[in-house]
């Protein structure tokens, strides 16, 4: 990968990301980011991203905890977890990003694990692709916090149990809700595109309304 970088405040790389878009609407602006960044103090700003539709590509590493900071909860820590700061187990309701902001607008919107890297791969790279706000929920393993407090003390273990619960969207179709109840939907979620949907690119909207004051 050859790329320019931007490492910006925790919890604003999607506002500085918004920044640069509408400066340069012809870059291809990608947002790496995880779940304490993206659900918590960034929230906010992942809600607003996928309601104007601006053409980014965010992409959430999940690992349910966070990972860098000695293994607080995170709005993604799935009830009942332990956690550090959760000792006898998480007794808030988890998000659904996917459902979120698709919710709030969002054009693209798909979900995979470390484990089905293959087609992680593919959802990223259609997230690229995709002309408006595209959102990656990128399951990950975190074996030295999340992992080692809730009986996964190794990467392996994390993986094979991404390999066990993960269901693609078409299989789960299939599948009656009983079925459904302890396993992740993997997949494209959502895409506008192939619904036949035209939702308005706010930079593009942006620049054709300078362009109109000009003309004025």
């Amino acid at each position: 990968m050859n790329f320019n970088t931007l490492h910006t405040t925790h919890g604003r790389a999607i506002p500085f990301a918004t920044g640069l878009k509408l400066a340069r609407p012809e870059l291809t602006v990608i947002v790496i980011t995880g779940d304490g960044d993206a659900a918590a103090i960034g929230g906010n700003h992942l809600i607003h991203a996928a309601r104007r539709n601006i053409d980014l590509t965010a992409v959430c590493f999940n690992n349910n905890i966070y990972g860098m900071t000695s293994g607080q909860y995170s709005p993604l820590t799935p009830k009942s977890k332990k956690a550090a700061t959760a000792p006898y187990g998480n007794i808030e309701n988890n998000f659904d990003l996917c459902r979120l902001v698709i919710a709030a607008g969002a054009s693209y919107v798909a979900r995979g694990t470390a484990y089905h890297v293959r087609s992680l791969i593919r959802l990223i790279t259609r997230g690229i692709r995709h002309r408006g706000f595209a959102f990656i929920e990128a399951l990950s393993p975190c074996p030295t916090y999340y992992g080692r407090i809730n009986g996964l003390d190794s990467a392996i273990s994390m993986l094979q149990w991404q390999k066990e619960h993960a269901l693609d969207i078409k299989a789960a179709s299939r599948k009656r809700p009983y079925e459904l109840e302890d396993k992740i939907i993997i997949g494209e979620l959502f895409n506008s595109e192939a619904r036949g949907l035209n939702i308005p690119e706010f930079s593009q909207e942006y620049w054709n309304l300078i362009k109109r004051v000009k003309d004025k």
